[in-house]
């Protein structure tokens, strides 16, 4: 049974409309088209993601685990820089990691998905990402900056950025080092990143 308070709070999240993400965070995968479907690069049977940096660059990495391979996106150009459509059977179940490809050979890389793990839910600078199912089974994406969306208006200090209703929510949160976002399903990737 629901009290009228958690009534309130669900109705104030179903009327809150997906936007953009606010500055300084920028779509990686090209401009909105729309604002309620923000860019995404199609990964079919996606099953989980993981953040690794780059060697030489520094660039944030996104690892990517499908039913049809792995795949290693910039998190700043957005380009695949690595793929593999027939991954060595050694993803280990017991510690949530999967080998990396490219320049992240040899090493291995946590991933969040399907099988559990976890990205990071904030920044060190105060960016925070929560994830609301007001209407099972749609995930709602928020993203705030010192405010929350039971106290605060809609787009002050927080803001509705992804809404999961055509695919199975995976995984969604910050790399390490804060400056990219991303949100995971069984059919895509988005990404933001900020300087």
């Amino acid at each position: 049974m629901t009290t009228p308070y958690q009534r309130g709070l669900r109705d104030r999240l179903l009327a809150a409309p997906v936007r953009p993400a606010p500055e300084p965070w920028r779509p990686v995968f090209g401009p909105y088209r729309k604002p309620e479907f923000p860019p995404c690069a199609a990964v079919g049977g996606l099953l989980g993601i993981g953040f690794a940096t780059h060697p030489d660059t520094g660039h944030d990495l996104v690892l990517v685990v499908s039913s049809a391979g792995h795949g290693l996106f910039d998190a700043v150009t957005g380009e695949r820089i690595a793929r593999d459509r027939d991954p060595d059977a050694d993803v280990s179940a017991a510690d949530l990691t999967c080998p990396g490809l490219g320049p992240l050979a040899g090493r291995r890389v946590p991933i969040a998905g399907i099988d559990g793990g976890g990205l990071h839910a904030g920044t060190g600078d105060g960016w925070w990402v929560e994830v609301q199912v007001p209407r099972w089974p749609d995930e709602q994406v928020l993203l705030s900056n010192g405010g929350q969306f039971h106290n605060s208006p809609h787009e002050e200090g927080w803001w509705h950025i992804f809404h999961s209703r055509y695919s199975t929510f995976r995984a969604a949160g910050f790399s390490p080092s804060g400056r990219t976002l991303a949100v995971a399903t069984s059919s895509d990737l988005t990404l933001w990143t900020r300087a």
